[in-house]
């Protein structure tokens, strides 16, 4: 069988987990604060907050800048529902933006235009969330110039991007936005198993998302209400979770940090060699913006007949390589119709879904299991014709 995406696991990795796993910590203690510091030196923001999944530092993100009911939060369609999800967490509401036919990412002219139409309703978004889908940045400067004329908060959903680059810098540095957060499940560059990370330029928003993190609970004096007690006191000064990334995941997140660089060009590599193999099909091959360079999580095709999608798939995946498909637009989802999305609303995102299949792309990927992908991919192709 070939996955879509898998983890890369080397021995320095397992040594480093079970170094952890012979120290006195195994949930929150001195190698999350490294894999923080880590993480946040690499993309060069001032701080990062670790959790236990890219869905709850979306969350504690949210909950960083104050959204809450009576608020929207926008987020582009062609997204996993994590990035949707956060704002309801909050209790407040949830718009959908329609997305480039380049490059899957938020479309800055269909979030410019839907800027002037709220406007007019008294309905602007309070926070905006793109998303940098397959690992290339959004065009970020765009999105940071409307949020500047509107008023809104920017979260960069960069789940698919560490190791990306934009504008010549890395992905993560928050220059455009107020928060970055990444996502570390074993299909992503970096895994450290199940994890997230949040990053920031602004010490009051860290401060407040590690509060987030862990119980709304501090023993910091000058974050509680009168004195402290003692060493043994502290205090719940807000609401928070348990969202806390445990020892083994940090080491583990450590450990691979070193080798995110090296990651990356391998999935470049494979990427140029399947644009090569691909050329000629009748298929879209993913488009590279010159301003960015993508991490390069996914590998997404869209075939030029849609209407073939189904056979393909399921095709390729007789044929034991397990293709996937990134995403179903979240405004068709079930719940949120339930909450006033309908089809049309980002048409562009729905007619990329309708024709997208991922195909595999994760480093120990093979020249010779690539060669097979394209070939089977090519067979189904023809044969529809």
């Amino acid at each position: 069988m070939i996955p879509y995406g898998r983890q890369h696991i080397e021995q320095g990795d397992i040594d480093a987990v079970v170094e952890v796993l012979r120290s006195d910590f195994l949930t929150q203690g001195p190698r999350v604060v490294e894999f923080e510091r880590c993480v946040a030196a690499y993309v060069e923001a001032t701080h990062g907050v670790a959790v236990n999944s890219a869905t709850s530092a979306l969350h504690i993100a949210c909950m960083a800048l104050d959204l809450g009911p009576g608020d929207w939060l926008w987020t582009a369609s062609n997204t996993f529902l994590a990035s949707a999800n956060c704002g309801r967490y909050c209790g407040a509401s949830v718009d959908f933006v329609d997305i480039d036919p380049l490059t899957y990412n938020m479309s800055v002219p269909a979030l410019a235009a839907k800027l002037v139409q709220a406007e007019q309703q008294g309905r602007l978004p309070k926070v905006v969330v793109p998303v940098h889908f397959a690992g290339q940045s959004c065009d970020m400067r765009g999105i940071a110039e409307l949020a500047a004329r509107y008023g809104f908060k920017v979260i960069e959903d960069a789940s698919h991007a560490i190791g990306a680059r934009y504008l010549d810098r890395p992905v993560g540095n928050c220059a455009y936005s107020d928060i970055t957060v990444f996502s570390f499940h074993p299909v992503k560059i970096v895994t450290t198993a199940e994890g997230g990370l949040c990053t920031t330029r602004d010490a009051g928003l860290a401060q407040k998302m590690e509060l987030a993190r862990s119980h709304g609970m501090t023993r910091l004096p000058e974050l509680m209400e009168g004195e402290s007690e003692g060493p043994w006191y502290y205090q719940q000064v807000s609401l928070g979770y348990n969202y806390r990334l445990t020892e083994l995941q940090a080491a583990l997140g450590l450990h691979q940090m070193q080798s995110v660089d090296r990651f990356v060009a391998r999935r470049h590599a494979l990427a140029e060699r399947y644009d090569q193999l691909l050329a000629g099909l009748p298929l879209k091959r993913p488009h590279q913006t010159p301003d960015s360079y993508s991490a390069l999580h996914l590998y997404p095709v869209v075939l030029d007949d849609a209407g073939q999608r189904h056979r393909v798939f399921e095709g390729m995946r007789a044929a034991g390589i397990l293709v996937n498909v990134h995403y179903i637009p979240v405004h068709l989802q079930p719940y949120y119709r339930r909450l006033g999305s309908q089809p049309g609303d980002c048409p562009q995102a729905e007619a990329y879904y309708a024709g997208t299949i991922s195909l595999p792309l994760y480093y120990d990927l093979g020249e010779a299991q690539q060669d097979h992908v394209v070939a089977a991919l090519a067979a189904l192709l023809s044969a529809g014709k």
